[in-house]
């Protein structure tokens, strides 16, 4: 492809080529089948999150999403969700349970999948999100906690502390439309 000085690599899509390495998005990874986690993705990872497939993607974060990750996933057809909630921090500032629940309906919602659930680094909002779904599906405490711990790094008292209060039972997910491994 020739370039001119009217026209940018930015403005022309990014499409997969052959023996072209397919890079995820920083702390990517499957959550469960059909449902994947990941740091906010650029253009760089967009032959990658093509492959997925994705027909959902759930964005936490007061940020907007950049212009290339909106163009992306207008062209591809994906649903998207932004909430825009900050992260817990102490003392006052808590992730908003609305949201969360929110989120785990479409979630538990395999007509929504496949489904990327993101925020800026893939920390600590998607792991208090990812952490309210192990409680749905009944995982010990110990091993939410040691799955959040392996994504956030050092900040975790209030997140854990909020995974730990959530009342997986107010989750009004369709029960006709959960995903197998629910």
């Amino acid at each position: 492809m020739v370039n001119d000085k009217n026209t940018s690599n930015q403005d022309q899509p990014l499409r997969t080529q052959p023996n072209m390495p397919l890079v995820p998005p920083l702390n990517f990874a499957m959550v469960s089948p059909g449902v994947y986690r990941s740091g906010h993705p650029n253009r760089q990872n967009f032959p990658f999150l093509r492959k997925l497939g994705l027909k959902t993607v759930m964005y936490f974060a007061m940020e907007d999403l950049t212009p290339d990750m909106e163009q992306f996933m207008r062209e591809e057809g994906i649903q998207t969700f932004h909430y825009r909630t900050e992260g817990n921090k102490e003392p006052f500032q808590e992730i908003s349970t609305e949201d969360i629940n929110h989120a785990l309906v479409k979630l538990l919602d395999e007509r929504s999948h496949p489904v990327l659930i993101h925020c800026l680094k893939g920390k600590h909002r998607i792991g208090c999100l990812v952490g309210c779904l192990r409680k749905i599906q009944r995982w010990s405490k110990t091993s939410i906690f040691d799955e959040y711990r392996r994504f956030a790094d050092t900040k975790v008292l209030a997140d854990l502390e909020f995974i730990e209060i959530f009342d997986e039972e107010l989750v009004p997910y369709d029960r006709a439309h959960k995903p197998f491994w629910l």
